[in-house]
């Protein structure tokens, strides 16, 4: 698979400093039951790098003592590692808000028939990727058969209250099929609610558009299909200042499988380390360090696709 990294590393992109940590963005590992073209960690079912029950008493441990609200669980599919549950009730146990990064079609793994109910009686937030409201669309990033799982999912989710009870969130993602910038975010969460709302009755709080990052999987696609100086044209040219102090770097840290810690979860999926330095931090150095406000963000050429056009971020449109 070709690789962008070497492209990425050297970029104008304006300086960036750190607020603090409110939020820690967990990747729990690379196992997942799909293999999707715009996934920039190349998850899929034969990954084997799962985050174990040592490092997430560590981690729990690092949210204890830098006061973070929020423990953003992603992958992979989070819910496939073993620990997921038990680190989902330590956490709202400490009075921490949980987010779960879902696929939807997890619920239907073997082993996992409960898994919905279980997020429902501890209040998980809910962000599941469906990136169209049109099942060819679905299809097309995700495989065949994933539309007709991910909405059967949805109306599990909605018979337990999600999305209808302020108090199970439940939102939904959309990324791009290829190349270009997603759509503004109000309009195609009206569409999708009237569409979806329509055709099978079910309901979400939001939706989240996420521009398509050119790393990974998907960079290594617009290297071969020769996209990959036209995408980061766009992305350069779509550049807006006014996405610059919203970035969600600015608050959140994220933690690899492994326990290293970065910036954002694209600047893990590169390997470049929080302060630029040649040695990765690590969540046990965390357990001496007072605060992280203050510190330059390491940027790159990718960041131009968290702050072209609407802007981008874990929680959708800046």
């Amino acid at each position: 698979m070709q690789d962008t990294r070497p492209l990425l590393l050297d970029s104008d992109f304006p300086p960036v400093t750190r607020q603090g940590v409110d939020i820690l963005q967990v990747n729990l590992g690379y196992l997942c039951n799909l293999s999707c073209v715009h996934c920039h960690v190349n998850a899929g079912p034969t990954r084997t790098e799962m985050m174990t029950a040592d490092m997430v008493e560590l981690l729990l441990e690092v949210a204890s003592k830098l006061g973070v609200h929020t423990l953003d669980l992603t992958g992979g599919a989070p819910e496939l590692n073993p620990e997921f549950r038990r680190l989902v009730c330590r956490a709202t146990e400490m009075g921490l808000k949980v987010i779960d990064r879902c696929n939807l079609t997890v619920l239907f793994e073997p082993g996992q028939e409960d898994l919905a109910a279980f997020l429902a009686e501890h209040e998980v937030e809910v962000t599941a990727s469906l990136p169209c409201y049109l099942e060819e669309n679905v299809e097309e990033q995700r495989g065949k058969g994933v539309y007709s799982s991910s909405i059967e999912a949805i109306r599990t989710l909605n018979s337990l209250g999600y999305g209808q009870n302020s108090r199970l969130q439940l939102n939904l993602v959309y990324n791009p099929v290829g190349p270009v910038l997603p759509p503004p975010q109000a309009g195609l969460e009206a569409d999708y609610k009237r569409e979806l709302g329509q055709r099978y009755g079910i309901t979400f709080d939001q939706l989240f558009t996420i521009t398509n990052m050119p790393i990974s999987r998907f960079g290594a696609v617009l290297l071969s299909q020769g996209q990959y100086t036209d995408y980061m044209g766009l992305l350069r040219n779509n550049f807006s200042e006014g996405n610059m102090a919203g970035l969600m770097c600015r608050s959140l840290l994220s933690v690899d499988w492994q326990g290293f810690v970065y910036d954002c979860d694209f600047n893990q999926m590169l390997e470049l380390p929080v302060l630029a330095s040649d040695s990765r931090l690590h969540l046990r150095d965390l357990l001496d360090c007072n605060s992280l406000a203050g510190r330059a963000i390491v940027t790159g050429e990718h960041c131009y696709g968290c702050a072209a056009g609407q802007g981008s971020s874990c929680a959708g449109a800046l």
